[in-house]
């Protein structure tokens, strides 16, 4: 029997806004990002087959108000959609981090209203696409954006900093393609985790930006 998921976080009040909820942390990732704190999620095989996350979940049954699918990235498995259907049907509400690369299965999830909160990454400026992630999967991403914009749920744009691999100038970057694709609202910094392991070998990251000097008159920028 397939193994899906990495490990469960039980309990958590920060991963959904105003929300009590539990992490489902898929295994596996078609990116390999840097500055990425989960190699063991990324290159690990699953540990838990969907059956023992069912058996998890149905004991947080009024106790939890959410359930945050996440990894690695969860959308690249095969039965992502029917998992995540049969976890809404049991009356939670479903968030999914992403890194934006599999718009089709975004479309589907949303066609069929099983979403409620999306988090997408934008790892960084194209020109740098390559060297963070070792992937391109720029155009995908603004694809799940265009997606998300013209859905009718709650969704957040983030991105992780790390001082050697982003900088000021970047970030107006992506700031700039974000209002060319009409996009308005929160975009959240999360600064790198210092002294973790990581997929590259990084050093010490500077926590050196300024979110006013950033801020425009559509986006605001938020630090983490």
């Amino acid at each position: 029997m397939a193994k899906p998921v990495s490990n469960i976080t039980p309990f958590t009040l920060l991963d959904y806004p105003d929300k009590s909820a539990c992490i489902l942390w898929y295994s596996g990732c078609n990116m390999r990002c840097l500055y990425c704190y989960n190699p063991e999620i990324v290159f690990g095989k699953g540990k838990l087959s969907f059956p023992e996350m069912i058996s998890f979940l149905e004991t947080r049954k009024g106790l939890l108000d959410a359930v945050v699918f996440s990894g690695g990235e969860c959308l690249i498995h095969k039965n992502i959609v029917e998992q995540i259907r049969t976890v809404k049907e049991m009356g939670f509400l479903v968030k999914v981090d992403t890194n934006g690369s599999s718009p089709k299965v975004l479309l589907e999830l949303l066609g069929q209203n099983l979403l409620d909160y999306v988090a997408i990454d934008f790892k960084s400026p194209i020109a740098k696409a390559r060297e963070i992630t070792k992937k391109v999967f720029y155009d995908e991403f603004i694809s799940c954006l265009k997606l998300l914009m013209v859905s009718n749920i709650s969704f957040e744009v983030r991105t992780t900093y790390h001082s050697s691999l982003l900088n000021e100038v970047d970030i107006q970057t992506m700031i700039s393609v974000l209002e060319s694709h009409n996009y308005q609202g929160n975009f959240y910094i999360q600064h790198f985790r210092n002294d973790t392991e990581t997929i590259g070998n990084l050093r010490h990251s500077l926590k050196n930006l300024n979110p006013i000097i950033l801020n425009t008159k559509k986006i605001k920028v938020h630090l983490r």
